[in-house]
């Protein structure tokens, strides 16, 4: 099978905040903004497999600035690593007045999605090479994300986590 960069399933999205997008506070509601996400996620995925995919899981989305009201949101997602019919995409979020002229960052997640065949089940995908230093420590750290998800999602045992306890346990 194929082995793919980083760069190939790089994914920008663009979206303009709408008051039908706000909550009482003119900020971007944020489940319309995880909504936007998984869209940019899963087309990230697509990218990398050339294959429909299924949201596994979400996590680790953390909201740091909110996004007002007329502001423009940009999404970057592109595969942080591939596992045997897995991927994990790496998004950031970011805000944009373009009256001030001022683009911050707003979000940073993590989404994992499967890889389906045409009878609907989990596929093998691509092979997954990272390139640059930021590409490199995105990979290194996604197999003990991954292994958390496993743990907290009940299918690893956390004595199996071997990435994931050398984090804590020296021996």
């Amino acid at each position: 099978m194929d082995v793919k960069k980083a760069a190939e399933s790089a994914i920008t999205m663009t979206e303009l905040v709408l008051p039908n997008d706000t909550n009482l506070f003119n900020n971007l509601m944020g489940g319309r903004l995880m909504y936007w996400m998984d869209i940019a996620a899963a087309l990230a995925a697509q990218k990398h497999c050339n294959m429909p995919v299924v949201t596994a899981s979400v996590d680790n989305i953390s909201f740091e600035s909110p996004i007002k009201l007329g502001n423009v949101v940009h999404i970057e997602a592109k595969v942080s690593r591939a596992f045997t019919t897995s991927m994990e995409v790496h998004l950031r979020i970011w805000g944009e007045d373009l009256a001030k002229r001022v683009k911050y960052k707003s979000n940073e997640a993590y989404y994992t999605f499967v890889a389906l065949d045409e009878n609907n089940k989990p596929t093998t995908v691509p092979g997954f090479v990272a390139e640059t230093d930021e590409e490199k420590l995105l990979f290194e750290g996604a197999l003990r994300r991954r292994q958390l998800r496993l743990i907290l999602g009940g299918k690893m045992k956390p004595d199996d986590a071997k990435e994931l306890k050398a984090l804590f346990i020296k021996d």
